[in-house]
Order: C-alpha cells, then structure tokens, then sequence
C-alpha cells in the first residue's frame, strides 16, 4: 500500500469509488426483499444474494488500486457486510426456508461476534485487528451455502437439487469452523482491549 492511501486527505475521504461500490451492494439489500417476498422468487433473491456475497472483494481491491483507502471506508464496509447479512438471514427465517436451523445458527453467531466487537470497541477502547484467515474462509462458505440453500429450495429452478446438496457440503464446514473462529477470536479481543486502555494511558 502507497504512502497515499495514508496521507491525511486520502484517509478522510468520502466520495471514492471503494465507497460507492459498498453503496451499490448496499442498495441491491431491497431489491432482494423485493424479489423475495414480493414476487415469491427464491431462486432469483437467492442468485442476486451470491453476486452480493461474491463482489465483498471489489471494493478493498478499488481502494487499494486507486489508493483511496479512506477512514470512513474502513468502517462503512464492514458495516454494510453486516448489515447485507443480518437483514437477508432475518429474511430467509421470516420467509420460511428450509433448513431453519442452520440460518439460525448462522444468525446467533453473527448478532453474538457483532454484539462483542461493538462493545468492546465502544465500553473498552479496543484496537481493530484483522479477519484471521480462517475467519474470512468460513464466511466465504457461508456466504457461498445461503443462497444454495434458497436455490435449492426452489422445486421450480432447474436442478434445484444439487444446489441444496452443495448447500449442506459447503455450510456445514463453513457454520463449524465459524464457531471454532469466534472462539478464537477471544483471547485476541482481550489483548487488544488491554492495548487500546494502553495506548489511550
């Protein structure tokens, strides 16, 4: 990364395109409720769900490109990959798709890493550290199984089957080692709580 991305007009920058890409995604949120619930087409919300899950990298790869690596970005994309998730699961639940316990597994762990994060951000002054590896795997699985999941739990799309196979081949690893991962995360969370009280001494 240049030393643009860091320079003091680069990183409080709003208007970039990485951040505009992030409103993009951000914007197709209705239009898969729309397609959802207003015109009762899983398969469809469900193949639009994947192109959100899909493009996640488009914007850390602009923002390193074109160094407009901004402050707001670094907050604002995380949020909305938040937000996409949270709203789509809620959904999915509300709708009534099958496997409900595995999109509630998903969700539980979700509200329960976001809930720890944001407090220990906000009550205890902790550092922001990276997504582990292992981490940023588990939710590529996840976000590869839900929308298999909703593709093939429409008897109407062509081969519907296989897409709800491959949503149980790729969600059970993804949903195990995503709880493996928040238990991970927790010693990591407590040393940088102790370094952001430190740094703020």
């Amino acid at each position: 990364m240049t030393d643009a991305a860091h320079s003091p007009v680069a990183s409080q920058r709003i208007v970039t395109a990485p951040n505009a890409f992030t409103l993009l995604r951000l914007c197709c949120l209705p239009l898969f409720l729309v397609l959802l619930f207003g015109y009762d087409t899983v398969a469809g919300a469900g193949w639009l769900l994947l192109a959100i899950g899909s493009t996640d990298w488009v914007d850390g790869w602009l923002a390193r490109r074109f160094d407009q690596v901004s402050e707001f970005g670094k907050v604002f994309d995380p949020v909305a990959d938040r937000m996409l998730f949270f709203v789509s699961l809620i959904g999915i639940i509300v709708y009534g798709l099958a496997p409900a316990w595995f999109f509630w597994a998903v969700l539980v762990r979700e509200v329960v890493v976001g809930v720890t994060m944001a407090v220990a951000t906000v009550a205890f002054e902790m550092q922001r550290f990276d997504v582990t590896y292992w981490g940023k795997l588990a939710t590529f699985l996840l976000m590869g199984a839900v929308p298999a999941f909703m593709v093939g739990a429409d008897s109407g799309f062509p081969g519907h089957e296989f897409f709800l196979v491959l949503g149980y081949a790729v969600g059970i690893p993804g949903l195990a080692l995503s709880y493996w991962t928040a238990l991970a995360y927790a010693p990591t969370i407590r040393d940088n709580v102790r370094a952001g009280r430190a740094a703020r001494r």
